[in-house]
């Protein structure tokens, strides 16, 4: 008989839910629900790098997406269904009550956007970033070492603690926190007690300092020594972490009606979104894994005795099972990707909305109809124009930093730069120049595994842009000098949370024996074109001091 699982992936804008059968990958019905509460811009100041989320966001798209997902599978899934995995972006925390609802759930917080959760390219929390990395240097431990020796304002504490010293209500009122991918599973399976939640390995290692060799979190001291506020937080937090293949529990019955399930769904422990998608596929040693969206997160799965003791500096962290259990975990990435292609065609988008947007000589619906076909049009035009200009010709270079720079080497701090510009430079050179940084910023993550002895074997790109933008991932391929695979499926991350739900459903052992049965491929391959690898090879050198150069000179 056969037996389906639902993998819910929640990215930075919306949820997707992918019905999948356990037993041979077929995809049986996706879903996709925007939260609606992003949608119109709440709680946000992009001026301010504050990006917030409120809890209901997350609940009232999982029972649309997933009841709208059974709607278009054939009838009687629903019975079928017998597993369950989550993965969200991150760090995205939120303070908690006792009883761990999220104090945005609570009347007195619904609109304070500081009782909820933290997306992770919230950058807020930079001050608190900088200081925890100058306590680590002092402290008889480094408490960093397992993510790559610096931390990100992207990430939990630093995070807790900026709203712990700007809202003095959160303050009193916070008991404990819990990062998006711990609370979903715990609140479909009833156990959202902070002290006995299941707690993510994947979020806990590569972004909350835990480590098992000095017994879990960062110790008191050094959090209080950090500043007094914490006190008491690690003492109702966790101690234990878990991987992916682990069973949280089963729906509830409450749960299991809401959604149009059953109480037989047993729930996996969740997981960051690009780990799960390295998951999806099929990562083995030796691959790559980059998800490029908005921003890009690579995943590499090593072997223990390949990463030995080595600690790889600028890393996003390595973690023991936060991919495949049984392998360190490794993780780095760019702030920004796609990011900064909308960033650009919102500039060039602003003469359309305040100007034709304000003109007499159209009516309001020919006006947003034109505004919509052009806007719609920026991208794909620029591309067509930037493509058929030969590597080097144009003077313009830029960097990858609009949102700061997670990897290598974290810093929220530095900025965007485009320099070389001429009279002469159009709009598609500037863009081009785009593309190209975004793979520079790509090389310089490749560069710094290689040089600290990562064998990588192939380049696996997942997500919209890998599939959707040949321009990008050829440019990416020529400047790494190396080939790139680009998986079939646009629900990598959600098939990942899929593998880990069939095997805590018990269909599979390991997760390994899962991605062999339902993984689903790849769509095609890019191959670096020799001649213009060669000319990249002189740019990126000017990247990397155009990057030295702005970073001393330019950051805040």
């Amino acid at each position: 008989m056969d037996k389906y699982v639902i993998g819910l992936d929640y990215g930075s804008d919306s949820c997707r839910a992918v019905i999948v059968n356990a037993l041979n990958g077929e995809e049986i019905a996706t879903a996709v629900t925007y939260y609606p509460r992003w949608t119109e811009g709440k709680y946000c100041d992009p001026f301010a790098n504050q990006y917030r989320q409120h809890p209901l966001d997350y609940i009232e798209v999982l029972e649309e997406c997933i009841r709208e997902a059974l709607s278009k599978a054939p009838k009687g899934t629903a019975e079928k269904v017998v597993g369950m995995g989550f993965d969200t972006t991150g760090s995205t925390p939120v303070f908690t009550d006792s009883e761990g609802t999220p104090l945005a759930l609570l009347p007195e917080f619904a609109e304070n956007p500081n009782a909820m959760f933290v997306l992770w390219k919230d950058h807020t929390a930079v001050q608190e970033a900088a200081e925890i990395n100058e306590l680590a240097k002092k402290w008889d431990v480094d408490y960093t070492a397992y993510e790559g020796g610096i931390y990100s304002s992207e990430w939990v504490w630093a995070k807790m603690l900026h709203i712990l010293r700007e809202d003095e209500q959160v303050r009193d009122a916070a008991y404990s926190w819990t990062e998006h991918c711990d609370w979903l599973p715990a609140l479909l399976t009833g156990n959202t007690k902070p002290e006995t939640m299941l707690r993510s390995r994947c979020a806990a290692g590569h972004k909350a300092m835990w480590h098992p060799s000095w017994g879990g979190l960062p110790p008191e001291e050094f959090l209080t020594a950090l500043d007094p506020l914490l006190a008491g937080f690690r003492d109702r937090l966790y101690t234990e972490t878990y991987p992916s293949d682990v069973k949280v529990g089963n729906l509830t019955e409450e749960w299991a009606e809401r959604l149009g399930l059953t109480t037989n769904v047993a729930v996996a422990v969740g997981a960051f979104d690009c780990h799960m998608g390295a998951v999806g596929v099929e990562v083995k040693p030796g691959d790559f894994v980059r998800v490029i969206g908005t921003s890009t997160c690579d995943i590499m799965a090593v072997p223990y005795e390949e990463i030995g003791d080595k600690l790889i500096p600028g890393i996003c962290g390595q973690v023991d099972g936060s991919v495949i259990p049984g392998m360190i975990g490794l993780e780095a990435g760019q702030s920004a990707f796609g990011d900064v292609y909308a960033w650009f065609r919102g500039v060039l988008e602003w003469p359309l909305k305040e100007l034709v947007g304000k003109s007499d000589l159209l009516d309001a619906e020919t006006k947003e109809k034109l505004i919509e076909e052009a806007s719609e049009a920026i991208i794909p035009e620029l591309t067509k124009e930037a493509e058929n200009v030969p590597v080097g010709e144009s003077t313009i270079l830029a960097t990858d930093w609009m949102n700061g720079r997670r990897t290598p080497d974290a810093n929220q701090m530095v900025k965007g730069t485009i320099t070389g510009l001429t009279l002469g430079s159009s709009a598609p050179l500037i863009f081009r120049a785009l593309v190209e940084a975004t793979a520079y910023g790509s090389k310089a993550i490749v560069d710094r595994f290689l040089e600290n002895g990562i064998e990588i074997k192939e380049i696996i790109g997942i997500g919209g842009i890998s599939l959707k933008s040949p321009f990008v991932m050829q440019t990416m391929s020529d400047v790494l000098g190396m080939p790139i695979k680009v998986a079939k499926t646009e629900q990598s991350c959600a098939f990942g949370a899929a593998m880990f739900a069939a095997v805590v459903a018990g269909v599979y052992g390991k997760v390994e024996e899962a991605q062999s049965a339902m993984g689903q491929g790849f769509a095609f391959e890019y191959h670096p074109i020799a001649e213009n690898h060669d000319r990249y090879q002189a740019i990126y050198e000017r990247y990397v001091k155009l990057g030295t150069f702005t970073e001393a000179e330019f950051s805040e």
